[in-house]
């Protein structure tokens, strides 16, 4: 076999905020079991066939321990499959209609669900810990980590950056059997010193944004260690990861494949095709299947020209093999782009024929692909690669309760015996805190995306901190009414069992 060109490593981040028990529709847990049947299980079935055939090493998959938590939890499991059952019924009921496009796209919308179905009997109905763990231990994947509840790091106290990092290492060991070795920096937000942070906690490797190493002179065809320590860097090669999905262009706006935003509201499916980028819901056509699969091929065969072309470029003027790194939201495969999870087979299957090395974040380092120490500056994969997403004018608010209800439990657990029991008040008032700092509120305010339902959540949050902050203000740690209250919010909010806030004490 001829060397390799380069290497390829395809990161896919995977995440959704806490959900449970916080609304259905359209936002809330809605949101999760259309993630789950059209992003996760098409993905890990995916995987689960490359494991079949013998491939290792096939990509990089970050699961946030919030998303883990849901996965896992016997009521999400049991809600799921009702809503399967739901899809199903709701696709039978359009092969009876009139009009006989809307039986066609009803048969093979009730084929998918009855798949999705069986899959969940075979695959999921353990939870998702047992799905993945197998992967990971046959070397098909590498499974990253990351903090608990995805905050953004850069905005949060130093003891909490280390106690949600710990906790969310805690909770992927719990789950999986090992501790990852690289995380995904929530919103690949960094700042200095952050690097320490993970050393700490035993992380070797994580994701950040290409610009943040480009700013200070690096360059995404290598890994580089953070200067003072052993950690390393990797960024997203922008040229690669904008050809399939990008703030103004990408593959699945083509014409052929599925809109995401037009629904056939009497039925409650997205069944016309993009069209055109331009013609209004009313108008868009219906969708084709098999008019998309020619189409996922096309874009197969353009990406494979694209990672081929950069690599041999690196080549050329380093005069060795390079790396690149693609890296997206999982739910872009799937869930917003629903032929995305094909296209990504296609493609780790094209590539190694190309001549290129399909491998790990860890791999590319066994590989050599490190190179020379950096000290980055601040950034995110966030509009303009600032922070202004998560503390800019539009959600000043949010980071100002933030800072306020951080202080305040870090204040009030200097009460909290550090070498004494464990207290449910103590660790239930530090999980509303974990869970109020998750990224998501302020993403979704900044970008006007479901704005209304973040702020409801960021106000619920930070309430449950006050509320039972107030509660132990009045009757101490262990009196009965902050014990019971304790008890009624993490029936809602009850992620992370093994939270224990004598480690944040």
């Amino acid at each position: 076999m001829r060397e390799p060109i380069g290497s390829f490593c395809l990161v896919l981040h995977t995440h959704l905020p806490w959900l449970n028990h916080h609304g259905s529709w359209p936002v809330g847990e809605e949101w999760l079991y259309q993630a789950w049947a059209n992003s996760y299980d098409p993905l890990v079935s995916m995987l689960h066939r490359l494991a079949e055939a013998g491939q290792q090493d096939m990509l990089t998959l970050g699961i946030t321990p919030v998303l883990a938590a849901q996965l896992d939890d016997p009521y999400t499991r049991t809600a799921h499959q009702t809503w399967l059952a739901d899809w199903f019924w709701r696709a039978t009921e359009m092969t009876t209609a009139a009009d006989p496009t809307t039986r066609r796209l009803g048969t093979w919308e009730a084929e998918r669900a009855n798949a999705a179905m069986e899959r969940f009997e075979t695959t999921w109905r353990g939870g998702a810990s047992p799905a993945l763990r197998p992967l990971a231990d046959a070397g098909v994947v590498e499974l990253l980590g990351g903090p608990a509840a995805h905050p953004f790091q850069p905005l949060r106290d130093e003891r909490m950056v280390a106690f949600q990092l710990e906790l969310g290492l805690d909770d992927a060991r719990l789950r999986l059997g090992r501790q990852p070795a690289g995380i995904w920096a929530p919103e690949c937000g960094y700042r200095p010193g952050l690097a320490k942070a993970y050393a700490q906690a035993g992380v070797s490797h994580f994701m950040m944004d290409g610009p943040s190493l480009r700013h200070v002179g690096a360059d995404t065809h290598q890994a580089h260690p953070i200067a003072g320590t052993d950690v390393v860097a990797f960024g997203r090669d922008l040229d690669v990861t904008y050809r399939v999905w990008s703030p103004k262009r990408g593959y699945p706006g083509g014409k052929w494949y599925r809109d995401f935003h037009t629904h056939n509201h009497q039925y409650g499916f997205r069944h016309s095709r993009v069209t055109s980028r331009s013609t209004p819901s009313s108008e868009k056509l219906p969708y084709e299947p098999a008019k998309a699969a020619v189409a996922v091929q096309r874009d197969v065969a353009d990406f494979v020209d694209t990672v081929v072309d950069r690599l041999t470029a690196i080549q050329s003027v380093t005069g060795s093999p390079g790396m690149t790194v693609a890296a997206y939201d999982t739910e872009l495969f799937g869930h917003w782009w629903l032929e995305g999870p094909e296209w990504l087979e296609q493609v780790l299957t094209e590539l190694p024929k190309a001549g290129v090395n399909v491998t790990t974040l860890a791999g590319a380092i066994e590989a050599g692909h490190v190179g020379a120490p950096i000290a980055p500056e601040s950034g995110s994969w966030g509009l303009g690669k600032d922070w202004h997403i998560w503390d800019g004018p539009a959600v000043r608010p949010i980071v100002a309760d933030l800072a306020t209800a951080e202080g305040r439990v870090l204040d009030y657990l200097k009460g909290v015996a550090a070498d004494g029991g464990r207290n449910v008040v103590a660790d239930q008032l530090v999980r509303n805190l974990v869970l109020a700092q998750a990224s998501d509120w302020a993403f979704m305010v900044s970008h006007e995306s479901a704005a209304d339902y973040a702020w409801q959540r960021h106000a619920a949050h930070i309430s449950a901190v006050h509320e039972l902050a107030d509660c132990v203000t009045a009757v101490g740690w262990d009196g009965s009414a902050a014990l019971a209250l304790a008890e009624r919010q993490r029936a809602t909010d009850g992620p992370f069992g093994h939270l224990d806030a004598r480690r944040l004490a």
